[in-house]
């Protein structure tokens, strides 16, 4: 039996190229370029794949005020530098400390001649210096006819005292006069990311932590970028620098032998999806809200975007007694004036990332544009040579 031929008119082209196009479009739509899933695609993975245990929570009122609650608890229970803090004096002498040590005498001298013109004594007093006395790991020095004196942990107040009782009925009126020359003792240490880092003296004004900072030249990034560990005997603490105040008690009273590094320690958030911009963005400030993330991002791209559907994916804090974190994703909905109002107080926090949703409808207007893209020209040079 044989088949009639068919006549295909230019409505019957048309009609069979707009079936062909839209089988191509069901077809293709999942296969074409995207950003990333949309919202229906992220709730499926939720009920379909979901390994990690994690689970979608829209972002409303009492969650804000349940996640800021939360947050000011843990920050308020973590360690501060003000629990180093305790009493220490600079004003002692200590082992590797250089001296300078003066003796003076009245009449009959130890150190030298006393015999004055003729015979006669000199009344006159006499002085002897010694310039360079070390004070040895042990903590003593050594001087003639006084011997060998225990200083280290001394004023130099007491140290003259010292002196003048080993030369007592040895000189007449012995007098002493005790000065630290060099300081190494007395000193704290500044490393890491400053502008001089090195080892600075501790002086009778009582030094704080942010002082030594200064003398170092300043951090060389930004306070909220940095974080200072802190080192006083075998503890040792951090803190970002850009939380201790002036004066309060994170800016610990300086004691020798305090160790201050200075980190580089960035905090950001990552931006991906329908978003102005896809980057990782470093804070910059002490906090930022999910309003201010958003805007860094440049916002949802309006051609492409699910203002609906901007998801923050961050893993929160175990429960007290479980050490795993647990992976959530929150859920803004900016279609919805209150959102504007809780993305204000809701705080992004270090690592997190934040995705805005294609919308759905978008797959579809590729495939068209795409299908536009590959047959106009040849719709325009039929039409060129009509």
């Amino acid at each position: 039996m044989s088949i009639p031929a068919v006549s295909l008119t230019p409505s019957t082209h048309a009609r069979a190229f707009a079936a062909l196009s839209g089988l191509a479009l069901l077809a293709g739509c999942a296969a074409l370029p995207s950003s990333g899933p949309t919202a229906g695609e992220i709730r499926r993975g939720v009920e379909d794949q979901n390994e990690l245990g994690f689970k979608i929570v829209d972002i409303n009122g009492p969650l804000v005020e349940q996640i800021n609650a939360r947050d000011a608890a843990a920050d308020a229970a973590q360690p501060t530098l003000s629990s180093l803090a305790r009493e220490g004096r600079n004003d002692v002498v200590g082992p590797g400390d250089l001296l300078s040590i003066g003796i003076y005498e009245v009449g009959i001298s130890l150190f030298g001649t006393s015999g004055g013109v003729g015979g006669v004594m000199d009344p006159a007093a006499r002085a002897q210096t010694f310039p360079d006395v070390v004070v040895d790991r042990d903590g003593t020095i050594s001087l003639p006819y006084v011997g060998r004196l225990q200083v280290a942990g001394h004023t130099t107040a007491e140290i003259q005292s010292m002196i003048i009782r080993g030369l007592k009925g040895k000189s007449q009126s012995p007098q002493a006069l005790v000065a630290i020359k060099q300081a190494i003792s007395s000193t704290v240490y500044v490393a890491g990311d400053v502008h001089q880092p090195g080892r600075y003296n501790l002086t009778l004004q009582r030094e704080r932590l942010l002082d030594a900072i200064a003398l170092a030249g300043g951090a060389t990034n930004s306070a909220e970028d940095t974080v200072v560990r802190f080192n006083r005997g075998s503890q040792f603490l951090e803190e970002r620098l850009g939380r201790i105040r002036a004066g309060a008690a994170d800016d610990l009273m300086l004691i020798p032998g305090d160790r201050i590094e200075l980190l580089k320690r960035p905090r950001s958030f990552i931006s991906l999806g329908a978003t102005g911009k896809v980057e990782q963005t470093a804070f910059e400030t002490g906090e930022v809200s999910l309003a201010e993330a958003v805007a860094r991002a440049g916002g949802p791209t309006d051609a492409v975007a699910d203002p609906s559907a901007v998801f923050l994916f961050r893993y929160d804090p175990a429960a007290p007694g479980n050490g795993t974190e647990k992976p959530v994703i929150y859920r803004l909905n900016l279609l919805q004036p209150a959102s504007y109002f809780l993305s204000q107080r809701f705080v992004v926090r270090d690592k997190d990332v934040i995705y805005i949703a294609n919308a759905a409808a978008n797959r579809p207007a590729k495939m068209v544009n795409i299908i536009n893209q590959l047959f106009s020209p040849f719709v325009t040079a039929r039409a060129i040579t009509r």
